[in-house]
């Protein structure tokens, strides 16, 4: 993909942590011009100080997927001056692998290259950028602390091994700006004695695999900082420009929850320590950052004057909070470069019903949140690149947009995996591209949900994709699992994390779990639909026979049996409601049989008239798995009525849905985006 430029990188960093440096180089003219760029971690490219792109989109270790932009808009007479800012975190996370760092680039005219890497471009270390930060949390990598008086410093470069470049696939970024002159609130505060940080401490265990800096070399913690904090409100509403000296605080307000670059424009009266800290949650009249276990902070040390900074890294809030730990400034302006999936186009029909519209409005917000080089979990504490996750992603991209673009790429990350000897053969890891030096690397229910996406992917969405392409990573799943199976044909005792559901279910995965079972099952018929290889078929019908067998207790699905002394597998007696799911989907059960009846009315009415204990659903994945199975039982009243009471509030609090319905942890989670396709089948079919 590159004719002359190689990776380069500055001179002793490559593999070092949280680096950031500057590539320039000037031209005379950008008409015509093409610029071809790729990174580890990330670039930012700014063509006459203008704002170009962000990337490179994510993909497997040991490969990079390559930018191109088209320059000659940005031209202007005379001089044109390229700029690339980059960094490169050097750590394990769930949101990039741990790899050198580098940068390459070049720029073509006429099918020849003018500018290239390896030749071209000065380079510098930026050093307002503080190094030794904390970790922005225990799946994503720095936190950004910036000393803007500290400037950049000349080095030489070296060459880096290069990667084996891949096509980006997946669409440009929108990068559109959200700002806002209205102050919600504001006062001052002090530093409490008294109070007790509740900061997460990151517990990741060995520094040299995760990758995080001892904490007594750090110079600065800003999240500490604000959790040590007592503010007071002073004044309720006002707009900018605003003064804002030491010891005070204004808090502003987005109305719905944004993902993107925070910037602001301040004028520095006096050399000033600003902290900005950003949160989707504010339930009380001053500043909380919420329990999402991340560091929603930047720090700035501004010397006097004007200053327009801007992230460099992609955040995720509602609410941000300007607090002047010394100094003085006047906060002129404030706001986001959003960094989301381009949803201009995607399908959005008018269901003339105020809630359901607000709702789908909110899962389409979603789905561009999460959807931008891969399918994620959420855009701020992790940006990882989840499976299980990315099975109803896939359906609503598909929905949305009639076209796969992620799904493409993030399947190919995955295929692309290559295992190090830390997973068993054939299984893929819980969400790639990271690296996570944690013993519990994968979840054997996720590699199945794998298996049923690329089914969906290449039977219904893509029938025209190459199967071959998919049959190493399929047959390796069912050949790991394969080793699991007892005399019965069942799985059990399948290694690493078990996953089920957020709920009591996720208690009982040991020794046989039923609703796992019902889903092997589903997994081997996706098999037979793939390959055509009957000895999938006929597994399938045994599993889901023995598992129908061994776990209806005459009314409802139980969820596990363990064995005894004496080695003999025996029925626990727990019952979740999301094993009645499973077993309605995945293990075919009709409900319209007699001996179904009472599950039926059970399913149909929340398990009201159920007698004995049983464990209700969470939002993931209970209520999802309940959605799929009213819509196919054309439960629709039930199912909208459902959809509204569960969602309607996510969607007017912050325009997004969430992680939990309680708005724990993520308020924003890419796999909620699936209501959009579930509405639209409920009313129109």
């Amino acid at each position: 993909m590159f004719k002359k430029a190689v990776p380069v990188y500055a001179e002793n960093l490559k593999d070092k942590m949280n680096t950031h440096i500057m590539l320039k180089e000037t031209v005379s003219s950008l008409k015509g011009c093409t610029a071809k760029i790729s990174a580890a971690s990330f670039y930012k490219l700014y063509v006459n100080d203008i704002f170009v792109g962000f990337g490179p989109a994510r993909t497997a270790k040991g490969y990079a997927r390559v930018d191109e932009y088209d320059l000659t808009p940005y031209h202007k007479e005379e001089t044109n001056e390229i700029r690339i800012e980059v960094v490169g975190y050097f750590c394990s996370s769930y949101y990039t692998p741990k790899q050198p760092s580098f940068v390459i680039c070049e720029i073509i005219k006429d099918c020849q290259v003018v500018l290239y890497t390896g030749r071209d471009f000065s380079f510098s270390i930026l050093n307002e950028y503080i190094s030794n930060t904390r970790r922005f949390s225990g799946q994503r990598c720095f936190t950004e602390v910036r000393d803007l008086s500290l400037g950049k410093e000349a080095v030489a470069f070296t060459e880096v091994t290069a990667p084996i470049w891949l096509e980006r696939k997946v669409p440009y970024p929108k990068y559109s700006e959200v700002f806002t002159n209205e102050i919600l609130s504001g006062g001052i505060f002090e530093t409490d004695p008294l109070k007790e940080l509740s900061a997460w401490k990151f517990d990741g265990g060995n520094a040299d695999a995760w990758g995080f800096f001892d904490e007594e070399n750090l110079e600065h913690s800003p999240f500490h900082f604000i959790k040590g904090l007592k503010q007071t409100k002073t004044f309720c509403c006002g707009k900018l420009p605003l003064v804002i000296r030491c010891g005070e605080y204004a808090i502003i307000d987005l109305k719905k929850i944004e993902v993107g670059f925070i910037n602001f424009l301040a004028n520095a009266k006096k050399k000033s320590d600003v902290i900005i800290a950003f949160s989707e949650y504010l339930n009380t009249d001053v500043f909380e950052f919420g329990k999402i276990d991340c560091e929603n902070v930047l720090e700035y040390i501004l010397p006097e004057g004007k200053h327009c900074t801007e992230s460099f890294d992609v955040y995720t809030e509602r609410y941000l909070a300007v607090f002047v730990k010394s100094g003085e400034i006047e906060l002129e302006s404030i706001g986001v470069k959003r960094y989301e999936f381009n949803t201009d186009g995607v399908y959005k029909p008018n269901f003339n019903d105020e809630k359901l519209d607000e709702i789908y409005d909110a899962a389409v917000r979603t789905f561009a949140h999460n959807a931008v080089d891969l399918y994620t979990d959420c855009p701020s504490r992790e940006r990882a690149g989840w499976l299980c996750d990315s099975y109803f992603t896939a359906k609503t991209e598909y929905f949305l947009t009639g076209n796969t673009l992620v799904e493409e790429a993030f399947l190919e990350n995955y295929r692309l995996f290559e295992n190090d000897g830390s997973l068993p053969d054939g299984a893929l890891p819980m969400c790639y591209p990271a690296d996570v030096p944690f013993s519990s690397k994968f979840i054997p229910q996720w590699n199945m949900w794998y298996v049923l996406e690329v089914e969906e992917f290449l039977n219904s969405r893509r029938p025209d994709y190459d199967k071959k392409l998919f049959k190493k990573s399929v047959l390796g799943i069912l050949n790991f699992l394969e080793k699991y199976e007892n005399e019965d044909g069942l799985l059990e005792k399948l290694p690493e994390w078990n996953f089920v559901e957020w709920s009591k279910a996720n208690e009982w995965t040991m020794d046989v779990n039923y609703p796992t079972n019902f889903l092997y099952s589903a997994v081997l018929d996706a098999a037979y639909r793939m390959f055509g290889d009957d000895k999938f078929k006929l597994k399938a019908e045994a599993v889901r026979q023995k598992t129908e067998e061994l776990s209806f207790d005459g009314t409802v699905f139980t969820d596990n049996a363990v064995r005894n002394q004496d080695g003999v597998l025996e029925n626990t007696g727990n019952v979740s409601e999301t094993c009645q799911y499973y077993a309605c989907l995945f293990g075919k059960i009709d409900l319209n049989k007699p001996e179904y009846t009472e599950l039926k009315s059970h399913i149909e009415n929340g398990f009201t008239h159920y007698e004995k204990e049983y464990t209700p659903i969470n939002a993931f994945i209970g209520f999802y798995l309940r959605m799929m199975l009213l819509l196919k039982l054309n439960k629709k009243e039930l199912l909208l009525n459902d959809i509204k009471n569960f969602f309607y509030n996510m969607a007017k609090t912050t325009g997004t849905l969430w992680e939990y319905k309680e708005g724990l942890g993520s308020r924003d989670h890419g796999f909620a985006s699936f209501v959009a396709y579930i509405i639209d089948k409920a009313i129109k079919g």
